[in-house]
């Protein structure tokens, strides 16, 4: 059996131990099946609520895609920080890098959009996750992105 550190559901309380966002900037309301440093799933449920739907766009509401990719990032920063517990002085996680991203389909309100996060790379307090961002199993992004680990 695998000796990995698993988390089954991270919930919105631990979302807010580990990052820094908050409303509006939040973009992730749990996470699932975290595996160590390795994988996981963001989960963000879309509400036509949610500021940016103000001017993107009134007539055509569309969950701009630059959010997504913040998505994803602040999916692997759980994760990145989740394996950081335990270590002796606070970290915080930054966002580094964007590769590779493509927008396959629009993020509408009212979808779930999944974010499937898995490491690709790792060298020192540096982390290279793939993501692929799914509305009821259909890729609408995907991405390479980075993130560091920093006192």
């Amino acid at each position: 059996m695998d000796a990995a550190v698993t988390h089954e559901l991270v919930d919105i309380n631990a979302i807010l131990k580990a990052l820094p966002h908050r409303y509006p900037f939040l973009l992730i309301d749990r996470i699932v099946n975290v595996r160590s440093d390795y994988s996981g799933v963001g989960i963000k449920n879309v509400t036509i609520n949610e500021p940016p739907f103000m001017g993107h766009f009134p007539e055509r509401p569309v969950f701009p895609g630059v959010l997504i990719v913040e998505g994803m990032a602040q999916t692997a920063g759980v994760i990145v920080m989740l394996s950081a517990s335990g270590t002796e002085k606070p970290r915080a996680v930054y966002f580094l890098t964007i590769d590779k991203c493509k927008f396959r389909k629009p993020v509408l309100p009212g979808d779930t959009v999944e974010y499937h996060m898995r490491n690709i790379g790792r060298r020192k307090d540096m982390w290279w996750f793939h993501g692929d961002a799914k509305v009821n199993g259909v890729t609408v992004a995907e991405a390479d992105v980075g993130a560091m680990l920093t006192d």
